[in-house]
């Protein structure tokens, strides 16, 4: 490791938004498997994303933002809410949608919309009545919807015929757009659906007007009025989704929705609320809408099918738990016959039901990524820190080894470790695939490699060199870096650094490459042992393992990341128990507080980026699957909010630095202050971050690289350590 680059490494970790720049995305592949659509940025350093198109085995740019919109991109608020909550951090072409054949191609450039086409031609500015937000065409590419202004409008491909099919009733109201919850928790990011023949949309219509009203403001710019937001905190009123059939001549009918589940087919529990509050998924296929939606106590989910002439529905699954019901993303769906692809709950395993056939016992569904005819493609986990891609095809002879007769059918596609995803097509299957080395982009056609989608990521100036490991007696999965320069058996000591996720939502213990892999390398050459482990309650290892920590949040994952230090230090004498650190961000930065307040004895400096330290504070679906509603189940939103215990804290904290994005609109900057007041009114020092103009993201230069430094500096003072060389 030399010097420079360990100086350059901040730098480059932020002019590269974390690596993700230069990387392929947002794969389609045309129903024929001729054509593959992606964006990618035109280098691992420059934002700037272009679409591009991968044809007869070569790459060539479709629509290029520099030829097409000069100067800054200008956003509208729906179109800058949409990207925060996807994350996005290139500008450009950073989404798309086509038409059935994928030869039209449309999308949003600064809220200018623009289309294109694959077989040739250069792209065309289409006028609309104000900024577009999420353009998509009709299947067979004659009209575009978009949303601007709440309201979904259509126009045609030559710029005429700009029509509004719903209006927003009041300013609360948006129609064709994602609420709140569905966007940022769910995983729905859409809000209307093309039927297949073109002639009519399904429509979501939220109705915020009960949601409760925060504002975020700018105190390094006193000028600028705050922003108000609808923000549906844990036991509030959540917005109101209804769905509508709208016809491209703009009559509607209503979805008729149930309203509520049954009370005797419900779980029971102290929290009930049969309310379907939620929907969760939707789509327009050949037989139908289908639709699926949730209670509030998210222990109830139905998949309905929707007549789209008169709106009325009919259950085609009704699932329910005592925990929660949950469905992989890309499920449900139907094969073109029909056979519907549902998920369900095998033991411990999340399973998908496919027509009759139930995939294998101890397979981990991860994803639905869609199907061709009668083959259904998925990713999953035999082993949680890989995730694979498979498919199923009853009429298929092969399988996997060892597989009984009724699970003959399932083949897995991928065998080197790594996670991997992909798009299908036809006979094309685009396989995007993060190993150990890197990523790589892999074009197969009817099962063989036909080619590469090239992958423009800058190879990170500090290799990571994690060392995987399976610890205690659950069997913990984590990934410990030590420094390049250090010398097993010198007998030197290095300050322990943990810098886990260990949330729901998120594995950081993979066999793949990662950003966050590299960051705990650069750590660890500053002369820290970097320990990183995927406790209970993260993804990938089954039911009961995601359900250990209902009513405490905080609690379990705290054991899971003592025990796994404890185990390592056990095998690695170079790790020094009596100087331990722990960062993290969002999730693992409540945890990184918590750490240093409930087990002081353990962790001796905590960094906590944009931590959650009242778990009321933060949104109903998440919160409330956890922890049940706050009025109800009061004790568990105490156990799993770091402020509960600074009262208890022994005097002084050890050192705490708190960072948080004042912009941010997912964990709001009061949880960082309400924190830090508490902890001052208590007597316990600590720092506090501010980062101005910083949404929940941070990756931006001059912010990333700077908070990495500052972090360092942090630690190094607070646990003593020095560098060898």
């Amino acid at each position: 490791m030399q010097p420079a680059d360990l100086t350059a490494f901040p730098r480059q970790f932020a002019l590269t938004r974390r690596f993700s720049l230069g990387v392929p995305s947002r794969f389609t592949v045309s129903p024929d498997g001729e054509r593959v659509l992606f964006v990618r940025s035109v280098s691992g350093s420059d934002p700037r994303t272009p679409l591009w198109l991968y044809e007869n085995g070569e790459e060539r740019i479709l629509a290029d933002p520099a030829k097409l919109g000069p100067g800054p991109e200008r956003l509208s608020d729906e179109e800058r809410t949409r990207r925060e909550r996807d994350r996005v951090t290139a500008a450009g072409v950073v989404a798309y949608a086509t038409d059935r054949a994928a030869r039209l191609v449309v999308f949003a450039l600064g809220g200018a919309l623009w289309a294109v086409r694959t077989d040739g031609g250069d792209p065309w500015h289409i006028p609309t009545a104000g900024p577009a937000t999420d353009p998509r065409p009709s299947p067979d590419g004659t009209l575009i919807a978009y949303v601007t202004g709440g309201a979904l409008r259509t126009v045609r491909t030559d710029g005429t015929r700009d029509r509004a099919l719903a209006r927003p009733e009041t300013a609360d109201v948006t129609y064709g757009l994602a609420d709140h919850v569905a966007a940022e928790s769910i995983g729905r990011s859409r809000g209307y659906w093309w039927s297949p023949a073109g002639d009519a949309l399904l429509v979501a219509r939220v109705d915020t007007s009960m949601v409760t009203r925060w504002y975020i403001g700018d105190p390094a710019d006193p000028a600028r009025p705050p922003r108000a937001i609808r923000y549906p905190a844990a036991g509030t009123a959540n917005a109101e989704t209804s769905l509508r059939l709208v016809t491209v001549d703009g009559v509607h009918t209503p979805v008729q929705l149930p309203a509520r589940a049954p009370e005797d087919e419900a779980p029971e529990g102290r929290w009930q609320d049969l309310a379907f509050e939620y929907v969760v998924s939707a789509e327009w296929e050949s037989a139908g809408p289908l639709i699926s939606v949730q209670t509030r106590d998210q222990r109830t989910m139905w998949v309905l099918r929707a007549d789209p002439a008169t709106g009325a529905v009919e259950p085609l699954s009704r699932q329910t738990d005592d925990h929660w019901v949950e469905f992989p993303p890309g499920a449900p769906l139907r094969t073109a016959s029909g056979a519907p692809v549902l998920p369900c709950v095998q033991g411990d395993t999340r399973s998908i039901r496919i027509g009759e056939f139930l995939s294998p016992a101890g397979l981990q569904i991860r994803e639905v990524l869609g199907a061709v005819g009668e083959r259904v493609y998925f990713t999953a986990s035999e082993e949680p820190t890989e995730v694979h891609v498979w498919s199923y095809e009853a009429s298929y002879g092969g399988s996997y080894e060892g597989a009984d007769e009724g699970e003959r059918g399932f083949v897995r596609l991928t065998d080197e470790p790594g996670v991997h995803s992909g798009a299908v097509g036809g006979d094309t299957l685009v396989l995007d695939s993060a190993t150990p080395d890197g990523r790589r982009v892999t074009v197969l056609r009817g099962g063989k490699p036909v080619g590469r989608i090239t992958v423009l990521a800058e190879e990170p100036l500090v290799t990571p060199r994690p060392v995987h490991l399976t610890l205690g007696r659950r069997e913990l999965r984590s990934r410990l870096h030590l420094p390049s320069w250090y010398e097993e058996g010198s007998g030197r000591k290095l300050p322990v650094l943990l810098s886990p996720y260990a949330g729901p939502g998120m594995q950081v213990v993979t066999q793949a490459r990662a950003w966050y892999t590299a960051v705990c390398q650069w750590f660890a050459e500053h002369g820290f042992a970097v320990l990183a482990t995927d406790g209970r309650g993260t993804p990938g290892r089954g039911v009961e393992w995601q359900r250990a920590i209902v009513g405490d949040r905080l609690a379990p994952v705290l054991t899971d990341q003592i025990d796994a230090l404890h185990a390592a230090a056990e095998r690695y004498d170079a790790l020094d128990l009596a100087r331990v650190g722990i960062r993290g961000w969002s999730f693992s930065g409540c945890l990184a507080a918590g750490a240093v307040l409930r087990h002081p004895d353990v962790f001796h400096a905590a960094v906590a980026g944009a931590p959650p330290t009242d778990r009321r504070l933060y949104d109903t679906y998440w919160e409330e699957r956890y922890l049940g509603h706050p009025e109800v189940q009061p004790e568990g939103y105490e156990r799993s909010s770091p402020l509960s215990y600074v009262k208890s804290a022994t005097v002084p904290v050890r050192p705490l630095l708190l960072i948080h994005g004042l912009a941010d609109d997912n964990v709001v900057p009061a949880h960082t202050l309400r924190l830090s007041a508490a902890l001052l009114a208590a007597g316990h020092p600590h720092s506090v971050l501010p980062l101005p103009g910083a949404g929940h993201l941070v990756a931006r230069e001059g912010v990333a690289d700077g908070l990495l430094l500052h972090e360092l500096g942090f630690l190094k003072k607070s646990l003593d350590s020095s560098p060898g060389a």
